[in-house]
């Protein structure tokens, strides 16, 4: 793999320990027989985080850090990493995810060997391959893969999953109508519509955390029904978009689930 062919783009937020642990693990080098391979570029946005992780910019100085004001949403973040990006591949990785530069390279590598795939993951300790999302089920459940499992999958989540740049540049880079949640299934529905797959490469392996989300739950949820319906309205239809709205909305008015209702992403807009 070429000098300054890989990318890591990573969102955080208020997560200051466990992105110190995944900077940590992707300083590890590659070892090969022509020496130590060259450096990944690791690119780490920092969504309006008041914690301690403008301290890492010390600590990491081979990192280039953007820092945002505030809380723009996972999407946008991703977005403001990626045309910061340099590599003809970039991995897409949550500030919760160990994976080292070993496996990074292994990725990139088996992309560039696979003009059939258009994204790889590594497998992860975690839930990670789903179904798409249809108006008949708009939120498929995530499962584990077993060791040794190495799959082609229709969708992926999104806490390390690597593009060719192109890609993502093909795309207009992804729909900013997307807050912190659907992202990563609107990468992967393009994806699929490409004609190309989806592999989660068993090879490789990274660790996810288990830390909850700093973000209160009541805001999760709104954001994620939002992302849910502007998935459905975008690839079947404002129909279909509208009917899951009004379903969810008169669930949330019944249980008193008022952000539901409201539907507003993480950055206050609908």
């Amino acid at each position: 793999m070429e000098p300054g062919k890989i990318s890591v783009v990573i969102v955080s937020f208020f997560r200051a320990e466990q992105l110190r642990d995944t900077l940590a693990a992707l300083r590890l080098r590659v070892e090969t027989e022509a020496g130590p391979a060259a450096g990944l570029q690791v690119v780490v946005v920092d969504n309006g985080s008041r914690d301690a992780t403008a301290k890492l910019v010390e600590e990491f100085p081979e990192v280039r850090f953007n820092k945002l004001p505030r809380n723009f949403g996972l999407t946008r973040a991703l977005n403001i990493g990626v045309r910061a990006a340099d590599g003809e591949y970039v991995l897409l990785l949550h500030d919760d995810v160990k994976i080292d530069a070993a496996g990074v390279v292994a990725l990139a590598e088996f992309l560039e060997s696979r003009p059939d795939v258009a994204a790889v993951c590594p497998l992860l300790n975690s839930p990670q391959v789903r179904a798409l999302p249809t108006p008949g089920d708009p939120d498929p459940a995530l499962r584990t893969l077993a060791a040794g499992a190495e799959v082609t999958a229709d969708c992926v989540t999104g806490a390390a999953i690597m593009v060719r740049l192109a890609f993502l540049k093909s795309m207009g880079h992804v729909d900013e109508r997307y807050g912190n949640y659907g992202s990563d299934i609107e990468i992967c529905a393009q994806v699929k519509s490409s004609g190309k797959k989806i592999v989660v490469l068993d090879a490789v392996r990274a660790q996810h955390g288990v830390a909850a989300s700093p973000m209160p739950k009541k805001f999760l949820a709104g954001d994620r029904a939002a992302g849910t319906a502007a998935f459905l309205g975008k690839h079947y239809g404002f129909g279909a978009g509208l009917a899951y709205r009004l379903k969810t909305a008169l669930g949330g008015l019944v249980t008193f689930r008022f952000a539901v209702v409201g539907m507003e992403k993480i950055d206050g807009s609908r």
